[in-house]
This record gives C-alpha cells, sequence and structure tokens, in this order.
C-alpha cells in the first residue's frame, strides 16, 4: 500500500482501492489465477524427484507391512479403537501414550522448521510430492509445455478427457491408499471386490474420498498450500533469522538489468548509468514457481521451499557466464551479513522437551500389563426378570492380548452374595496379539437392591500367564425401596 493509501479516511470519503494482488493465487480484480509453472529440471528437482517416488512407494506399502508379531506397521482402526503404531497396539486406555507421541512428533517438526525451514514442504508433503511428480506429469502431457499453451495451442477435446480419466484413476489409487492408513487392508479388499450394494456405507465412504482427492488435486490444487494449510502461517512463530529459507541475493541481484547489460557512460551529457546487477529480470523463477510468488520480494508465506526457483536461476546464470546461487537456500541473518549461528535457545528448548516427552512415554509404555481389560456400554434393557426372585443384567468386556503368547482368561466375580455368570465356560483364550469381545448374563438375586436399584459388582479376571485385574461394573434391578409390597 503507498502513501496516500496509508492516510486515515476523511468523512465520507471512500476508502483507496488496494493496488495488485493480494494472495498469488488471485488476480486483481478477485478471480482465480490459475497456475501452470514451467518445469525447471534442475539439481533439486532430480533429488526431490528421488525422494517424491520413494515416499509415493512408501505412501503405498506401509498399510500392508506387517510387523514380526502380525501387527500391522501403520493402521489407524477408528471402527474398532484399536491404532497400531510400528507394531505396538494403542487401545481408547493408552490415549495418554498417543497424545504424548503426537505431541512429541509436533515438536519435533517445530524444531526441523527452526533449523531447515519449510523442508517438508517442498521434499516431503504427500500435497507437494502428489501434485508434483504425478498430477501436473500428466497434465503436462496431456496438455503440452506451458509454452505452447500460452501461444494459444491448446490440447485437443480428446486429450483433455483421457487427462481426467487418468486422474480419476489416480485419484481412486489415493484415495484406497489414505483409507488403508483407517481400515485393514484385508477389508479394503474386500469393499473392492465386493458390489457396492452389499456395502453401500464403505462404498460411499470410498465415493466421498475419491472425489475430495479429484477435487483437490484437479481444482483447489496449491491454494491447498497458501490457504488452507496452517503450516505457512506457523512459520513465522517457528523460523528465526538463523533458518533456513530460499533467498534472494538482494545486493548481488540488484539492480535488475536486461541481459548481458553492462556500465555505460555518456561523456557529452556527463551521465554515468548504474551498474546492473546479475538478475536479467528473465521472471523464470516466478513463472516456474508452483505456488506463483516472486521470491525477488523476500520471504513469503506462501514458498513451499521447493527449489523450482533455485534450479531456473542457476540455468540463467549459467547461460549468461554469471555463478550460480542468486537464489540459494540460506538464512535471513547470512543475507544480512551475519555470521552462521547454530546454537541458540531453541535448539536446545525444543530437543529438551521432545527429550523429556519421550521419556514419560516410555515409562509409560513399560509400565503398561501385559493384557488390557475394559468393560464396553451395556446394550438393551438395563435389567432382566430372570423369576424365582432374580434378575439378569447383560455384560460386555474387551479383551487385548499384549503378550507375545497365547493365554487363557479366566472370569468370576465378587460383591453380591450368589452372583454368578451365565456361561458354560467362563474362560477366553486369546492368541498374541488378539483381541475379542465376550459377552455375557449375569445372574443376581432381587434381594441385592434392597437398598437401591444399583449395585457395584465386581469381575475378576485372571490370566495364566499371571496377569490380574478387577473390574468394577454397576449392575441395575427394580427399585424395592420405592416398589410397594402387597401381603
Amino acid at each position: 500500500m503507498d502513501a496516500e493509501q496509508q492516510q486515515p479516511l476523511k468523512p465520507g470519503q471512500a476508502p483507496p482501492q488496494l493496488k495488485g494482488r493480494l494472495l498469488s493465487t488471485m488476480n486483481e480484480d478477485g478471480s482465480r489465477r490459475w497456475l501452470k509453472p514451467w518445469l525447471s529440471k534442475g539439481a533439486f528437482w532430480k533429488k526431490r524427484r528421488v525422494v517424491a517416488y520413494a515416499l509415493i512407494a512408501t505412501f503405498t506399502l506401509v498399510p500392508h507391512i506387517k510387523m514380526p508379531n502380525g501387527v500391522p506397521l501403520l493402521l489407524l482402526d477408528v471402527q474398532r479403537k484399536e491404532f497400531n503404531v510400528l507394531g505396538g497396539t494403542f487401545l481408547p486406555n493408552d490415549m495418554i501414550l498417543m497424545a504424548l507421541l503426537i505431541i512429541s512428533i509436533f515438536l519435533t517438526i517445530f524444531m526441523v522448521t527452526a533449523l531447515f525451514g519449510r523442508v517438508w514442504c517442498g521434499w516431503a508433503c504427500p500435497q507437494t510430492v502428489y501434485m508434483e511428480f504425478l498430477y501436473r506429469p500428466i497434465e503436462r502431457f496431456f496438455d503440452g509445455d506451458p509454452a505452447k499453451r500460452r501461444r494459444g495451442k491448446k490440447a485437443s477435446p480428446i486429450r483433455q478427457v483421457l487427462k481426467y480419466i487418468v486422474f480419476f484413476l489416480c485419484s481412486i489409487f489415493l484415495a484406497h491408499t489414505f483409507l488403508a492408513y483407517f481400515v485393514p487392508p484385508a477389508e479394503l479388499i474386500t469393499w473392492v471386490t465386493r458390489s457396492p450394494f452389499e456395502h453401500s456405507t464403505a462404498f460411499l465412504v470410498m465415493f466421498i474420498t475419491t472425489g475430495l482427492m479429484l477435487f483437490d488435486f484437479c481444482f483447489f490444487r496449491e491454494q491447498m498450500c497458501t490457504i488452507a494449510c496452517p503450516y505457512g502461517r506457523f512459520q513465522a512463530a517457528m523460523l528465526d533469522k538463523q533458518s533456513l529459507i530460499i533467498a534472494y541475493d538482494e545486493k548481488r541481484g540488484e539492480p535488475r538489468g536486461k541481459g548481458k547489460r553492462r556500465n555505460k557512460s555518456d561523456v557529452s551529457l556527463n551521465i554515468i548509468t548504474e551498474e546492473p546487477g546479475d538478475c536479467i529480470d528473465c521472471h523464470k523463477c516466478v513463472t516456474t514457481c508452483p505456488t506463483g510468488i516472486d521470491i525477488r520480494d523476500g520471504l513469503q508465506m506462501e514458498c513451499i521451499g521447493c527449489a523450482q526457483c533455485i534450479d531456473a536461476c542457476d540455468d540463467v546464470m549459467e547461460r549468461i557466464n554469471k555463478p550460480k546461487g542468486l537464489i540459494r537456500y540460506s538464512s535471513q541473518a547470512i543475507m544480512s551479513g551475519e555470521a552462521k549461528r547454530f546454537v541458540r535457545p531453541r535448539m536446545f528448548v525444543y530437543p529438551s522437551v521432545v527429550a523429556v516427552l519421550l521419556a514419560i512415554f516410555m515409562v509409560v509404555l513399560v509400565g503398561r500389563t501385559a493384557a488390557e481389560a475394559n468393560i464396553l456400554p451395556r446394550q438393551g434393557s438395563p435389567y432382566y426378570d430372570y423369576g424365582e426372585g432374580q434378575i439378569t443384567n447383560q455384560a460386555r468386556i474387551r479383551v487385548f492380548n499384549r503378550s507375545d503368547q497365547t493365554v487363557t482368561y479366566t472370569f468370576s466375580l465378587a460383591g453380591i452374595e450368589d452372583a454368578s455368570i451365565m456361561l458354560d465356560d467362563p474362560t477366553l483364550t486369546l492368541d498374541a496379539g488378539q483381541t475379542q469381545i465376550l459377552g455375557f448374563s449375569v445372574l443376581l438375586p432381587t434381594i441385592a437392591f434392597a437398598d437401591s436399584n444399583r449395585a457395584n459388582l465386581f469381575i475378576n479376571i485372571v490370566g495364566s500367564d499371571g496377569y490380574e485385574k478387577t473390574l468394577r461394573y454397576p449392575v441395575l434391578g427394580p427399585d424395592l425401596v420405592n416398589t410397594e409390597v402387597n401381603p
């Protein structure tokens, strides 16, 4: 905003119109600015391509990999409330462990950002990886390079249709890959091989997920990074002057010139033109940027650190016989002439906090019992009249065998006299890592509710491996206190 726009408004004066773009993906009139970035195949791009395809393979295979104990490497089964991470299984009762782990991961990301800037965004984020190394290559194959499109040479309608068919197939693949982190792969394969009418809800989930993938990578695109993702806005708090960023060397590049223009003088007019900098204002750093920014304007929220502008600028510098590195990975401190300083407070704070959280995580993890048992919410009627002065309550217990051996668990009751379990065999045998829900009825004497319609029953669980646990189960019965008994 210029000086005139900064002046306070007088009574009745209309606010001035802002000049220039407010967002890199929006034109001055407010319309969407569609970005078709040129591809700069430089050294950084080649390295990012290797990393990207390795990550795509990793993203695809991780849900299907199982640890030696048979537990998935990573599966967040929300429906069954089981979270498998690196061979360990976490239940809702283990949320403290999951919370500690997630907080540690986020703090580690903050530390990495403070050191290496937005290296995650430009090199490893699935949004960037799939957008720049799957969808855009497909688009360039069917539409041609940006130079042809800017000269008015558009792809034929058939190629456009084929492009979106391929986009749709890729989105289906990504949707299945994404859901494989939340649905067991065997169950996911069942969804795929059977008729949608047999699992309409699952099919609807898959349909919506595929639609979201299409919307993101075919329409929303870089706006996910510049508008929706909060990470770019957090970087102001996470970065400091020593953080690694992509920076334009203004001292070397300014003032900008055209071509190989050099210092010229006109003695007759007594005018000496200023020596131009190395930047020839070719705008290749802008046309190759996947978020549409001009890196020469300084550090910006939209910069994802992908290094495409570095590859483009290095290529130009090589062509005009100038040193590379006019745009490079550096830091604000180095660019302003300060010394590089690795040791700074946040480099001690972040690792220290992460170390403390991981230590607590390990203590809680090691202190976990060999099994986990908990009572699930009751279903159906609160109680049933069994006759002969007895009632029944329905009970469901979920047991998870964390040990590496087969264990048999025995159930018994305490707390109410003459209470019994209505099961032929009150035992449960589970293999290592197996989870099962045991449903049974509890037979209780009606006289147990003489003082209240609620009584405490204790269910004792004893495992053949030495595991023991007692669960308190509030049972319900008739309100004998307020019930009028006829002689």
